[in-house]
């Protein structure tokens, strides 16, 4: 999981936050999915800015996903304002998936 940051233990704190927003199609965490391209934060101005991807740039389900990502960093960062931003470059592969995911899809 390669998650591009500038601050790496509001981070770690983001990142265990996103594991509760799950793809509903696939069933597993956009952390462990790959989604989370970047997380970085502007303490100065209590803002913290989301890059993300979905699996496909048509996924039926991103509005709802990228509207929960945005709802539990605002839950987990209380008082700070948060940005979602779709990318899809680089598109989304499954070498994203982390060993936990890969464990999930290998039950």
């Amino acid at each position: 999981m390669n998650v591009i940051t500038n601050n790496n233990i509001r981070c770690i704190i983001a990142l265990a936050g996103l594991e509760q927003v799950v793809d509903p199609e696939i069933g597993l965490n956009v952390v462990d999915l790959g989604l989370i391209y970047q997380v970085d934060f502007d303490e100065e101005n209590k803002k913290i800015f989301v890059t993300m991807t979905l699996t496909t740039q048509f996924c039926p389900m991103g509005e709802s996903i990228t509207a929960a990502v945005k709802r539990v960093m605002e839950h987990t960062f209380p008082g700070e304002e948060v940005w979602v931003e779709l990318s899809f470059d680089p598109p989304w592969s499954h070498e994203r998936i982390s060993e936990e995911g890969k464990k999930f899809f290998n039950q």
